[in-house]
């Protein structure tokens, strides 16, 4: 039986929330729940910034930000947007023309902060060229950087405070007929996010975009966004989210994916379920997690594999994954097809062994696919 297979526990009810499109991709409504990151090149090294959005686009990122602070980032954004396949948020702050630059650099969509964009007239004009150019807009609301008569009035960054900045910003794109909009709401303190998550989801059908800002480092910022997107993902609320971690954008990108398939909200790859090791393990279940993992980095399709030790959990798990190999001890282990024994395999070749049924495995997956949209087409 899959891992993958229904169960009512199980189930999700996402929020309801409008759709737009961010270049080809939806967001919102029944759309998948997007990927993104965001580059930490300087904008304006087209082949540094490139090689790095292709490189996310290549571990899954469905849209990928690039930070847009000056003349030269712009002028480079209209090379980049050309050479890659993913669309591209244009990260916009203190300089509404900047914007508009990248609007007309063909930007697919731009995110602009409340707290330091300027007036409703800068933020009228910003909405022309969104407007002029078919760009959406993120409304990019962050609890450190929040309009100072917010802060005056409740005195500190808060859930009130923080929805209240975003609702204004709604008000003024919908009072210039502007409806292609995201809106996130997003602080580094996880409780603080939630609890403005929560009350901008009740407050607006707009599609929200999570995160959990300035997370930290790979393992910290992976624990807090885990807990803070997971929680409000589990509850039903986003559409899309960022990782933001100090680290290799590519490594968001993993987590991101890691997130929603925990949850069974989208699949992408192989999920492998391994146990920690101890003393009962029949082969080096460490070593061989990091070979899986890097070998079978490629494969797209969702399917699960289970690495276990022993025979104490190993044979329980096979039951839920599409492969298995559990320890036997001896130097050789067992192989589990969709839950079933298939055959002894020695621990010597087993990497090469688990790839090729993996392979096999995905295209038999991919064909089935491909017959079904087939017949429903």
């Amino acid at each position: 039986m899959s891992l993958h297979a229904v169960r009512p526990w199980r189930n999700i009810e996402r929020r309801k929330s409008r759709q737009i499109m961010v270049g080809k991709v939806a967001v919102g409504g029944d759309a998948p729940i997007s990927v993104q990151s965001m580059t930490n090149t300087i904008t304006s090294d087209v082949a540094a910034t490139v090689a790095q959005v292709q490189r996310c686009a290549a571990a899954g990122a469905d849209i990928v930000r690039i930070s847009t602070p000056d003349q030269e980032s712009t002028a480079a954004l209209r090379q980049i947007v050309r050479e890659v396949t993913v669309p591209i948020v244009a990260d916009i702050h203190f300089h509404y023309k900047r914007a508009i630059e990248a609007a007309e650099a063909g930007a697919a969509c731009l995110r602009i902060n409340p707290g330091n964009i300027g007036d409703a007239r800068r933020v009228k004009e910003v909405i022309k060229a969104a407007k002029d150019h078919g760009c959406s807009i993120r409304i990019g609301v962050n609890a450190g950087s929040l309009e100072k008569h917010l802060l005056d009035k409740y005195g500190e960054p808060c859930p009130d405070a923080m929805v209240e900045s975003g609702m204004d910003h709604i008000k003024i794109l919908q009072d210039n007929d502007f409806h292609e909009f995201k809106i996130s709401v997003k602080a580094s303190d996880v409780f603080l996010a939630a609890a403005a998550y929560q009350q901008l989801a009740m407050a607006c059908d707009a599609p929200i975009h999570l995160g959990i800002t300035e997370a930290g480092g790979l393992v910290s910022g992976t624990v807090k966004s885990a807990i803070g997107l997971g929680n409000l993902l589990w509850s039903g609320v986003g559409d899309t989210i960022r990782v933001s971690l100090s680290a290799d954008p590519v490594e968001e990108v993993k987590v991101g994916f890691e997130i929603l398939k925990s949850l069974g909200l989208r699949h992408r790859g192989v999920t492998i379920i391994s146990c920690p090791s101890c003393a009962r393990q029949g082969f080096d279940v460490i070593k061989t997690v990091a070979a899986l993992e890097e070998r079978l980095a490629h494969v797209t399709t969702s399917m699960s594999l289970s690495i276990i030790g022993c025979v104490v959990n190993g044979p329980g798990e096979a039951l839920m994954t599409d492969i298995g190999f559990t320890g036997g001890g001896a130097g050789s282990g067992m192989i589990y097809l969709a839950g079933r024994q298939s055959h002894k395999l020695g621990n010597d070749g087993m990497i090469e062994h688990i790839v090729e049924l993996v392979e096999k495995k995905a295209a038999e997956l991919e064909a089935d696919a491909a017959a079904q949209a087939l017949v429903a087409s």
